[in-house]
């Protein structure tokens, strides 16, 4: 029997938290079931291995970040609206590194991701419909944004930039070019 408040939901928060804390390299079921004060067998209750723990929380972070970015969103439109999703990528990633560094790389050839990634997606695709772009466009579009922004994010946080100069204005830079590449009706 399960341990009275533990469920599958708590045991990815006790996840996230142990990422959060320690990084990404530290998650083992034992630091799980350390955080959530059970020995690590009883965590097969709520989650089948650590690779599925690493999947729910794959989804978890998706909808964390879809939520973020809708929120962010509302009412704004074109170049304001990208800028604003590129900005609030990049605050994501600075505030939880080892989440970000979590991120599934393709989660929509996982059926267990599928449907978390399809609310991302939409949410990029969402954005730059304002540009007209539907279609192959529109993916082409959604994959150069966020590459650029996963890029650039990724490499922050890896501590990758070691001039001095100031990351603010590189990364305006960088969305002030991928907002001019485009169409303008």
């Amino acid at each position: 029997m399960p341990r009275a408040g533990l469920s599958t939901a708590a045991v990815v928060d006790a996840a996230l938290d142990v990422i959060d804390d320690r990084g990404l390299d530290a998650l083992t079921l034992a630091a799980v079931a350390e955080r959530t004060g059970v020995a690590a067998p009883s965590l097969y209750k709520h989650v089948g291995s650590l690779a599925q723990l690493r999947t729910l929380m794959g989804a978890r972070i998706m909808e964390e970040l879809t939520e973020r970015f809708t929120a962010a969103l509302v009412g704004r439109s074109g170049d304001d609206a990208v800028a604003t999703l590129m900005r609030a990528y990049r605050r994501y990633a600075l505030e939880h590194p080892a989440r970000h560094a979590a991120m599934p790389p393709d989660p929509l050839h996982d059926p267990a991701l599928a449907s978390a990634g399809l609310r991302l997606i939409e949410v990029f695709l969402a954005v730059l419909r304002g540009y007209g772009l539907e279609g192959e466009a529109a993916i082409h579009a959604t994959r150069c944004l966020r590459s650029i922004a996963h890029g650039f994010s990724s490499i922050e946080t890896a501590g990758g930039f070691g001039l001095p100069e100031d990351l603010d204005t590189t990364h305006e830079q960088l969305t002030h070019m991928f907002i001019a590449s485009l169409p303008r009706s």
